[in-house]
C-alpha cells in the first residue's frame, strides 16, 4: 500500500473513531495487531478485543485530528480525544505491515497551565 492511500485509510479510521463506527473504525488493523496504552500498562491483542474493549468504554468520545505525519512503516496521529467533554491530549503511533496495522501504542496527557516561570513567554 502506498503512503498516500494509508494516510486515506487513516483518515477514515480516525473519522470513524469520533463517528462511532466500529466496524469502520478497525479495519486497519490486522487480525493479530496488538494495542499498548504504556500509562495504565494495558496489552491488547487482535483486532477483536481491541473493537470490543472500545465498544465496551461507556464515555461519550470526541476525536479531533491535529496532525498526521508518517511514511513507509510508521505512523503518528497527534489529537484531542475529549471523554464526556474532557479533553485529554493524545498521541498514536502505529507500526504498518503489508497495509495494516501491527501495532499500535497510544499516549494521553491531560491539558495544565504553564508554570509561572515560562507564562510570560507563551503564547496562548
Amino acid at each position: 500500500m502506498e503512503d498516500d492511500e494509508f494516510r486515506t485509510a487513516l483518515e477514515r479510521h480516525w473519522a470513524a473513531s469520533d463517528a462511532g463506527d466500529f466496524e469502520l473504525e478497525h479495519e486497519i488493523y490486522r487480525e493479530d495487531a496488538l494495542l499498548e496504552y504504556p500509562q495504565s500498562g494495558e496489552r491488547i491483542r487482535g483486532r477483536w478485543k481491541i473493537r470490543k474493549s472500545r465498544f465496551l468504554q461507556v464515555n461519550k468520545k470526541r476525536f479531533s485530528v491535529s496532525r498526521i505525519v508518517g511514511s513507509d512503516g510508521l505512523w503518528v496521529t497527534q489529537f484531542i480525544l475529549t471523554y464526556d467533554g474532557v479533553p485529554s491530549y493524545a498521541v498514536s503511533i502505529m507500526e504498518v505491515a503489508n497495509g495494516l496495522v501491527a501495532q499500535e501504542t497510544q499516549y494521553f496527557g491531560n491539558p495544565f497551565d504553564p508554570a509561572p516561570s515560562r507564562a510570560h513567554l507563551v503564547d496562548r
